[in-house]
């Protein structure tokens, strides 16, 4: 028996009382009447994300280069995206640690928080996390109201897993206080997040 197996063993002949899961049917998600507007609000206000809202007019490469005029290099295998780096072909995911921008592709939208669900799309799945700052494209359809309704979809989607077993909701910066309320940015992930909302 293995040491985790051991401390679990432990915790299940010690657990005194146990509850049933609560009836998730009986909870009422929170909806809106415009989730599109509550999702530009809390990723603008709540998450601490920017927001860009592409134009059909818009070049891609020119919104990321405006929004990051001092980059010097850019992680993506996304079309319309010029790079330098592409996370399909690095030796190994440390090579994303010294990049400036990384670009991904996110599908699914919630209004109730600001999550956005990035299945992997690429080989190394860091470019989400190592980099200093993430730029999330998000179609403007793709948004819903709350939780219940992202995990329905990505349960009957076949498509999110069919590269890689891996999908994470990003919301926003990554950032960590101490007990002195020293607020931190880029502690656990990318130190700044922008989203840019395609045209459907």
């Amino acid at each position: 028996m293995s040491s985790r197996e051991e401390i679990l063993s432990r915790l299940r002949h010690n657990t005194r009382e146990t509850f049933d899961m609560p009836d998730l049917a009986a909870l009422t998600p929170i909806t809106f009447a415009d989730p599109v507007a509550e999702f530009i609000h809390k990723t603008t206000t709540t998450a601490g994300a920017t927001l860009i809202e592409m134009q059909p007019t818009d070049r891609l490469d020119d919104l990321i280069r405006r929004a990051y005029p001092e980059a010097r290099s850019v992680a993506s295998n996304l079309p319309g995206v010029r790079t330098d780096v592409n996370p399909d072909t690095v030796a190994e995911a440390q090579e994303l640690m010294h990049v400036d921008v990384g670009v991904v592709q996110g599908c699914i939208g919630v209004a109730e928080n600001a999550c956005i669900w990035i299945p992997q799309q690429t080989k190394e799945k860091a470019v989400c996390f190592a980099v200093q700052q993430l730029v999330i494209l998000l179609p403007r359809d793709a948004i819903v109201s709350n939780m219940h309704q992202a995990y329905a979809l990505i349960q009957t989607s076949t498509d999110y897993f069919s590269r890689y077993p891996f999908g994470t909701f990003i919301s926003g910066p990554s950032k960590t206080a101490d007990i002195e309320s020293a607020l931190v940015y880029g502690a656990q992930a990318a130190r700044a997040v922008t989203v840019i909302l395609t045209p459907p």
